[in-house]
């Protein structure tokens, strides 16, 4: 999909997902039609999503850690897709540097690192090593609330 001027306009205009179409056609100059059709073919193309995100810090009882993976193969896309079905895993990115994967994961009362190693990264095989950055102060940070 080509991603234009009018595409990156109507996406900057979605920061705030409820921004109406007939809004942000306004302050586009293009009818609500237009911003109807480029935000479902977006969509379909899996380009943009719309959805609500919360601040970890702001729920209770919950928190988000960084967790970089080692990996004993270099099968880093299988493996990242594996990873990115556990449980509190929010997103997996592959990297280049010390980890082969950065996985970032949202906790709760009940399902903190302990369930996350014993109960999700186990069933992972291959897994060489793992180091887990725990976010104590984060800035910006919205993740969808996928526990």
């Amino acid at each position: 999909m080509k991603i234009d001027a009018t595409n990156l306009a109507v996406i900057k205009q979605l920061r705030d997902g409820r921004k109406s179409f007939k809004a942000i056609a306004e302050e586009l100059s293009v009818s609500e039609n237009t911003i109807r059709a480029r935000v479902s073919k977006l969509a379909e193309e899996g380009v943009l999503e719309i959805s609500g995100l919360v601040d970890p810090e702001s729920l209770p009882g919950h928190g988000a850690v960084i967790v970089g993976v080692k990996l004993q193969s270099m099968d880093l896309i299988k493996q990242g897709e594996e990873f990115s079905k556990l449980r509190g895993v929010v997103s997996v990115s592959v990297v280049t540097g010390r980890f082969d994967l950065i996985l970032l994961v949202l906790l709760k009362e009940g399902f903190g690192l302990l369930e996350f190693y014993t109960e999700e990264v186990a069933k992972i095989k291959g897994v060489q090593s793992v180091e887990t950055f725990v976010i104590y102060k984060s800035y910006n940070l919205k993740v969808p609330y996928i526990l």
